[in-house]
């Protein structure tokens, strides 16, 4: 972890002691000594690298790809990854930390960082070989490369075990057909982990997990999707047209694919409720320095009071970050529904939080499974 954390801070050139204040509404728990420095310097990265260009990359839908390098150079696209395959090493509280900051400074740029690290790197850490490993992860922890989860399809959403993409063993080859949907990193990627069904009879313990370089012959992307919000990360369909796949490209084992999925969504979720909170944060942080410099009919106790509200309704992710948003725009009026300024950003990056890695109604069900196993065992 020490390694990372010295990379961050040369590279940051901001020391924690330097940051402008920022409105911490909050302290749940102390962090160790170690994840404060992660903590400030990625904080420190986000503010100097990403912030300043966020507007720019969300209204050109552009890729922030010079920042994914010099975050791949930190240690920030593979964080729990092991040093002997290129990563930071690090645990998921760092992981975490890292997320909300990034995502506080550009929210597109904190999902790009939690698709490579959850859903990507994930699974092959979990469940490749070694060789896998070596060929698969390692190129895709220095920012040079990033990896994109192929899982959802057009009509099946949130539901995991409806794949209607095959894959039949002929040879030594996989053939897979069928079209993945909403592929976030989709354009910018080279390497994607996609779910197919080999046995039909076997339903949801007949789908399989597969490595898919990216180009390659066979696999086609989609148009890039014009998104509400975190418009500067690519989002498209991947069609699988009689597309061939050595035989070893198979992750884990026939049938694991389901298992390997929601495994890997239950990581996945760490990152997008740690981006939600850093939009949330990014949201009251415009608020309140609006509110500080503008004064509505004289007296600032209107707007304080709305602050307050919007601060005390930090309590969940995803769904507080809408409502942290919503409120944010209201506190600055009219111009919070414009571009110029960040709030407006804001309220659409935080929409897509409530939706991807499991819908809000999903995350309930689960919660809900969850609880009901914990009583009855």
């Amino acid at each position: 972890m020490a390694s990372l954390l010295w990379r961050v801070a040369a590279a940051a050139t901001v020391k924690p002691i330097c940051l402008r204040r920022l409105h911490t509404v909050y302290q749940m728990a102390e962090l160790p000594e170690t994840h404060q420095l992660l903590r400030d310097t990625c904080r420190a990265f986000a503010e100097k690298e990403l912030a300043p260009v966020a507007a720019q990359l969300d209204r050109e839908h552009k890729f922030p790809a010079e920042q994914v390098k010099k975050m791949g150079e930190l240690g920030l696209l593979a964080m729990d990854v092991p040093e002997k395959y290129g990563g930071a090493g690090l645990d998921y509280l760092a992981y975490a930390i890292a997320i909300e900051e990034i995502s506080r400074g550009c929210a597109s740029t904190g999902v790009i960082m939690s698709v490579n690290n959850s859903l990507y790197l994930g699974p092959l850490l979990k469940f490749g070989s070694e060789e896998q490993k070596r060929k698969w992860v390692t190129p895709f922890t220095d920012g040079t490369k990033i990896g994109c989860f192929g899982l959802s399809e057009p009509g099946n959403g949130s539901d995991a075990g409806a794949a209607s993409t095959t894959a039949r063993l002929d040879g030594d080859n996989w053939i897979v057909n069928g079209t993945k949907a909403w592929i976030t990193n989709s354009w910018d990627a080279s390497a994607a982990i996609i779910f197919a069904t080999t046995d039909k009879a076997l339903k949801h313990k007949g789908i399989s997990a597969f490595l898919v370089p990216m180009p390659t012959p066979g696999l086609s992307l989609g148009k890039k999707e014009d998104k509400l919000g975190i418009r500067a990360s690519s989002t498209a369909n991947l069609i699988f047209e009689d597309c061939r796949l050595p035989r070893e490209n198979l992750l884990g084992e026939p049938g694991l694919g389901f298992k390997i999925a929601m495994q890997t969504l239950d990581a996945g979720r760490i990152g997008i409720a740690s981006q939600a909170l850093g939009i949330a944060h990014a949201a009251l942080d415009c608020a309140v320095d609006y509110a500080e410099k503008r004064m509505a009919f004289g007296s600032p106790i209107s707007k304080l009071q709305a602050i307050q509200e919007a601060a005390m309704a930090k309590l969940a992710a995803s769904e507080a970050a809408t409502s942290i948003a919503h409120k944010a725009m209201q506190i600055l009026g009219g111009m919070g529904y414009v571009t110029d300024m960040a709030a407006e950003r804001h309220y659409r990056d935080a929409r897509i939080t409530e939706i991807y890695e499991g819908t809000s109604e999903i995350q309930r069900l689960v919660i809900a499974s969850q609880l009901l196993k914990a009583y009855q065992g």
